[in-house]
């Protein structure tokens, strides 16, 4: 393949092929190479994390948020689920020429608003504008910094550890779908967007809590995969015990799509110890965004890869795809 493609940027095989077969070849640095959401980083004994995020949904403004809402919540989730406390974000803008000032301003507002709810402050950014055409209203980018308290690792994962879900999975993905008026449906699903740090970072002080992530790109399929990869076990998950809602499985019925592979952004995939599972959940439970979390799989040592237990009775691999059935959600 000469060329980039859309499906570079999904999230999927060919974004594993970009990075492997490209970006690592030449960006050979050691705290790069763990490829987590967030990189563990030492500075004068102060261990932080540091991530980066770009975002280019389509379109900015969509049921449940909008792009500057994304890039808060995005960037504070990854630092989130790599067992940092989020602490100060950048924000970059790249903004086509024409955009009207009261569209900007309404996305500037949101990202204030997001990173106070969520407890972090924006301490430096940069504004570019490109002509117009040259990108689709807004382009953001946020990078993050982070107290780190726990370290999360793929490779603490073992057999008989269950996999928690904290919420209905394919939300964010359906929301922007329908917000592309592509499909002549009126059905009220919104994006899960959310800072997950309120809901998470209680579980830090809980030991057996092994490794966490949140489903975006590739949604819930394709974490599971790169966990199971990344720690050299199987993973069962059982389509009975994964919570969508009726009109994401309605639309995705419609249209053939597999919520297992929708992003989601606000949710995280947990892996815990089956003796403090029931601890995690309950925790879980008793937070707004955590209402409908569930014990949806096991880690085992049977088999590689993730098996997915079908409602009924059989089993099916799950693979990683090329690419995203919905290019640009995030």
């Amino acid at each position: 393949m000469k060329n980039i493609e859309i499906g570079h940027g999904s999230g999927g095989s060919l974004t594993r092929e970009l990075i492997e077969n490209l970006f690592l070849k030449h960006l050979d640095f050691e705290e790069l190479k763990s490829l987590q959401d967030s990189a563990y980083l030492n500075i004068n004994s102060q261990k932080i994390a540091m991530t980066t995020d770009s975002y280019v949904v389509k379109p900015f403004k969509f049921p449940g948020g909008n792009t500057g809402k994304l890039s808060v919540c995005g960037t504070v989730n990854d630092l989130t689920v790599s067992g940092a406390i989020p602490r100060f974000l950048s924000l970059g803008l790249i903004v086509e020429e024409g955009l009207p000032i009261k569209e900007l301003e309404e996305i500037v507002k949101t990202i204030a608003e997001t990173a106070k709810s969520a407890g972090v402050s924006i301490v430096t950014g940069d504004t570019k504008v490109v002509e117009q055409g040259k990108c689709d209203k807004i382009y953001i980018n946020t990078a993050g910094i982070g107290e780190v308290k726990r370290t999360f690792s793929p490779k603490n994962v073992k057999p008989g550890d269950l996999i928690i879900v904290t919420g209905t999975i394919g939300d964010h993905g359906i929301a922007i779908s329908l917000a592309r008026e592509e499909f002549d449906m009126e059905i009220p699903v919104e994006s899960d967007c959310a800072p997950l740090n309120s809901l998470l970072t209680p579980l830090f002080d809980i030991e057996e809590v092994k490794w966490m992530r949140d489903p975006t790109r590739g949604g819930l399929a394709t974490v599971t995969i790169e966990l199971s990869e990344m720690s050299g076990y199987g993973i069962t998950l059982f389509e009975n015990k994964i919570p969508i809602k009726e009109p994401v499985n309605f639309v995705c019925d419609m249209l053939g799509y597999d919520p297992l592979y929708l992003a989601n952004e606000g949710k995280a995939v947990i892996a815990v110890n089956k003796k403090d599972a029931e601890k995690v959940l309950e925790k879980l439970k008793k937070h707004p965004l955590g209402k409908e979390s569930a014990i949806i799989g096991e880690v085992t040592d049977r088999f590689k890869g993730v098996h997915l237990k079908t409602k009924i009775g059989g089993e099916r691999i799950l693979d990683l795809l090329e690419d995203d059935p919905l290019p640009r959600i995030c």
